[in-house]
Formats: structure tokens, sequence, C-alpha cells
């Protein structure tokens, strides 16, 4: 489904990725782990357009999607789930998830909301509510629920567990893995909460310092400790 091929990539002047590829396949869950500064959040701003791509490829369901905007991608089937600054404070929920389907039209739009409630049924009570006065959780919740609304193949996640307390952060992989389950969405995450990670996922890539250091099953590494400290050294 999503195929990057020798990217390079980065900010300004300043190179981030070297020769990064990667690939998502239809229906799976594939993690990216590594140190703080590796270029994960990067490989996820370069898929959804929002940085452009200075070498390689970036394809998507086998079309090219090097120079295409954040909007056209949507519309394509790829939606991201930024890491901090999660919803627009001043909004209601309900103008949330609207803003997710922007593109839709007014009855599709209400359909895809309505879909999206059944999987965070605590936002059902506080449409009318402003995003800013929810809770961490409800936001992150909010976040993912409002991604969803586009109805994407290939959903991006950039460390979902940011601030979240642990019970609530079990709550967001549980949602996540219904997602994927009961939505047949495709997942790329970025999340440095390892070892809950590793076992969502069934295949991880590592990168370090822009490029990848380790590619293979989740399996491979659930019960490997030694191998994930090499990873983050």
């Amino acid at each position: 489904m999503l195929a990057i091929e020798q990217l390079d990539t980065g900010y300004g002047k300043k190179q981030v990725l070297y020769g990064l590829s990667l690939g998502v396949r239809q229906g799976e869950i594939v993690a990216l782990i590594g140190p703080n500064g590796a270029g994960k959040s990067t490989v996820l701003k370069a898929v959804c357009g929002l940085i452009p791509t200075w070498k390689g490829e970036i394809r998507f369901d086998g079309r090219l999607a090097n120079g295409s905007t954040p909007a056209r991608n949507v519309a394509r089937g790829i939606t991201f789930c930024p890491q901090g600054n999660r919803v627009f404070d001043e909004l209601s929920v309900r103008e949330n998830l609207e803003i997710g389907g922007f593109q839709l039209p007014s009855r599709e739009l209400k359909e895809r909301i309505e879909q999206a409630l059944i999987l965070f049924p605590v936002l059902k009570d506080r449409l009318k509510q402003r995003a800013g006065k929810l809770s961490g959780g409800q936001q992150q919740m909010l976040a993912i629920a409002r991604a969803l609304v586009p109805k994407p193949k290939l959903l991006m996640l950039d460390e979902p567990s940011l601030g979240l307390s642990p019970n609530l952060v079990s709550t967001v992989f549980e949602n996540i893995l219904r997602i994927n389950r009961e939505f047949g969405v495709a997942i790329l995450i970025v999340e440095q909460k390892v070892r809950e990670v590793v076992n969502l996922a069934q295949r991880v890539y590592s990168l370090k310092l822009g490029r990848v250091a380790f590619e293979g099953p989740a399996a491979a590494l659930r019960d490997n400790k030694e191998k994930l400290r090499e990873l983050f050294l």
C-alpha cells in the first residue's frame, strides 16, 4: 500500500533522512521506533505532504505521491494524527470532527462522524463542548476520531501515548487495534513506548540518524531486551 524508496528529505538545508526505504502492506500495523532525533516524525510528514521529497519516491496504492499536497493525500486515503497540539482548542468537538471531513458532502460527513463516534462513545456526549476543555486522553481520542472521518486506508499516528496516564495509554492502544481489525485500516505508528507498540504491531522499523537500523517482524523484538537496548543506543 505504501512504498518509500531511497528517500532523502529534511527541513530547509538540514537533511534528516538518508536513503530511507520502508513499506506498509494493506491492513497491517507497522511501528517506527528509535531514539529521539532519528527522523521518525519526518517520515510521516513526508508521506502526508507536509515536507517535500528531495530524492527518492513515495508511492501510495501504486501511484507516485511525490509533491502531493496534504489535502490530495487525504482524498487518496492517507490521514495523519500529529503529536502535541492535537485538537483545535477553541472549536467544539463536533467542529473538530467536521474539519476531518472537510472534503465530504454533508450527508456523508454526518455518517462518517457517527461511525467514528462508535469507537469513541465518550465524545458523543461532548459534541458541543470546546475541545480545549477535554482531558488529555479525550483530546487524543478526538484527534484519532477526526483522522478516521475521511475513512482512510492508511492512518499515521505520531506518539499517540504522549502525555497520557498508563490507563489511558492502554485505552488508546486498544482503540488503535480495533481501528485496524474492525475497519481494516493500515496503521503506521511512531511511538516511544516500545514494549507496548511492539506488542501491537506486525512489523517494526527502527531508525537511527535518519537511516533504517532494523527491519523485521515485531515478534523478533518482543522478548529481546538486548536488541531493543541496542536499537536505542
